[in-house]
């Protein structure tokens, strides 16, 4: 039947065609724009609390934050699991005065959420004095029922001149 139209017919068909559906494909990535926005937002939000919750050696809200199979690595290397963490809140072993967060970038993968910031430091790590740089990944995962955990977290030293001691 489309070998029986002329030419000038296919070409207002396929034209009307694509008009049509045009909207639709913009109503569908201005969507997906809007709802990486809403999710760009819930992680800035969570990183917020992340902070606050460090500074104020909040357990029971770090808890909260961290999924059940986090892992941790620290400035100076070691791993650490969600209970040690919280152990080392508990304990005061690490504790944060200061905490300013620049840089900070997100990307969004799915239901991965990747965190990159600098840091500025300044606290107790153990009996020493911590100061410094560092630059921080913090990997978060949507979990069922779209509530976001931070399933692994790395500090690195952005200059070992200006620290004494790596944050754990």
């Amino acid at each position: 039947m489309l070998r029986q139209l002329p030419t000038r017919m296919l070409v207002l068909l396929t034209a009307a065609l694509l008009v049509a559906t045009l909207p639709h494909a913009f109503a569908q990535d201005r969507d997906r724009r809007e709802h990486k926005r809403t999710e760009r937002a819930q992680i800035v939000s969570l990183e917020h609390q992340w902070q606050k919750a460090t500074l104020s050696d909040d357990v029971s809200a770090m808890d909260r934050l961290l999924s059940d199979d986090y892992l941790g690595i620290t400035g100076s290397g070691a791993v650490l699991t969600k209970t040690q963490q919280l152990d080392r809140m508990r304990d005061r072993q690490l504790t944060i005065t200061k905490l300013d967060i620049a840089e900070l970038k997100i990307k969004l993968i799915g239901n991965i959420a990747i965190v990159t910031s600098l840091a500025q430091v300044e606290g107790i790590n153990g009996d020493e004095s911590l100061h410094g740089a560092y630059r921080y990944t913090r990997v978060y995962q949507r979990m069922s029922g779209g509530i976001w955990k931070v399933t692994n977290f790395e500090v690195t030293p952005a200059s070992h001149a200006h620290s004494e001691a790596a944050p754990q």
